[in-house]
């Protein structure tokens, strides 16, 4: 993550990192984004995590991992009901690899 420049005003920044999610400071607000409702950010490289930017005002976006996520989301989930679909799979117990799995046809 870059410092800013004198005089401007840092509008977005990653203050922690737990192993149950990420405390992000946003004009002036702080907010959690759970694990649990935000999958797509765990597991992932500190960088990443840390490059996120303020669009328009009102838009959080990682480039490097394609994720965009709107700050009304943050303040009113209950407006927004759907869920990531993505979900983690347990590696099988032969040295850790992911079990795939052929659909029967």
């Amino acid at each position: 993550m870059k410092s800013s420049k004198h005089g401007k005003a840092i509008s977005v920044s990653v203050e922690n990192i737990t192993p149950f999610g990420i405390w992000l400071f946003v004009q002036g607000k702080e907010y959690f984004l759970s694990y649990q409702d935000h999958p797509y950010l765990q597991d992932q490289v500190l960088s990443s995590i840390q490059n996120v930017q303020l669009l328009h005002g009102y838009h959080l976006y990682w480039p490097e991992l394609d994720v965009d996520l709107e700050i009304d989301n943050l303040e009113h989930p209950e407006k927004y009901p759907l869920q990531s679909a993505m979900t983690r799979r347990r590696p099988s117990a032969s040295r850790g690899r992911v079990e795939v799995r052929r659909r029967q046809e």
